[in-house]
C-alpha cells in the first residue's frame, strides 16, 4: 500500500512495530515537481506510544489486518486477564503489559470490551467509554453535602482511586470515565 492511500484507523507495520494511524497531514511543496509528503501520527499496538512518521506519497507501507472481537471478562489467571469471545467462545489470555492502564476498568458483567487481534494473536484491549465500579474505601459520606462541589478520594473494587463527591459512601456504585479516569456519575 502506498503512503498516499493510507487512511485514519489503518493498521500498519513500520520497522517491526505495529501502529494504528491516528492522524495524517498532507503537505505539497510550492516548487514545481516537488514531492508531496505525508506526516502520520501513529500509536503503537500494544502500548499506545506515539510515533511521528513522514513519507513521500509513493513510499510503501505494509498494511496489517486488525480484527476487533467483542469479548467478556471471565477471570484473572495470576496476573493475566482471561476474556471469552462473545460469539465463538474462544478464550484470549491478555498479559498485564498488553492491558496496561485499562486493568483498573476490567470487571465481570460489563459489556463493551473488544480484544484486538493481529494474525489471531491478541495485541490490545479496547474498553467501554465508562464502567460501573463499587467503592470499597473512602471517608464517611457527609450528610447535606450534596450541594457542595468538594471531592474526596475513593478506592474502587479494581484498586484504582478516583475523586468522588463528598456524599458518596462505601459500597455505592459509581460510573468512571475510562477516557479521563474521573468520576462520571452515581449509579
Amino acid at each position: 500500500m502506498k503512503a498516499a492511500e493510507t487512511k485514519k484507523g489503518h493498521v500498519i507495520e513500520h520497522e517491526g512495530t505495529v501502529y494504528q494511524v491516528h492522524n495524517i497531514e498532507r503537505s505539497s511543496p510550492t516548487a514545481r515537481g516537488g514531492n508531496v509528503t505525508f506526516r502520520f501520527t501513529l500509536y503503537s499496538i500494544p502500548g499506545g506510544r506515539k510515533f511521528d512518521l513522514s513519507l513521500r506519497a509513493d513510499d510503501d507501507l505494509k498494511e496489517m489486518e486488525l480484527l476487533r472481537r467483542a469479548a467478556d471478562f471471565s477471570y484473572k489467571d495470576g496476573d493475566a486477564f482471561v476474556f471469552m469471545d462473545s460469539e465463538d467462545y474462544t478464550q484470549y489470555v491478555l498479559t498485564p503489559e498488553l492491558v496496561g492502564d485499562n486493568a483498573g476498568y476490567i470487571v465481570e458483567g460489563v459489556e463493551g470490551y473488544y480484544v484486538q487481534l493481529i494474525d489471531d494473536a491478541p495485541v490490545a484491549l479496547q474498553v467501554p467509554s465508562s464502567v460501573l465500579l463499587r467503592v470499597v474505601e473512602t471517608a464517611p459520606a457527609l450528610k447535606g453535602s450534596s450541594a457542595t462541589k468538594r471531592n474526596k478520594p475513593a478506592r474502587l473494587e479494581t484498586g484504582i482511586e478516583v475523586a468522588v463527591p463528598e456524599y458518596i459512601g462505601v459500597d455505592e456504585q459509581v460510573w468512571v470515565s475510562t477516557l479521563t479516569g474521573e468520576f462520571a456519575g452515581r449509579a
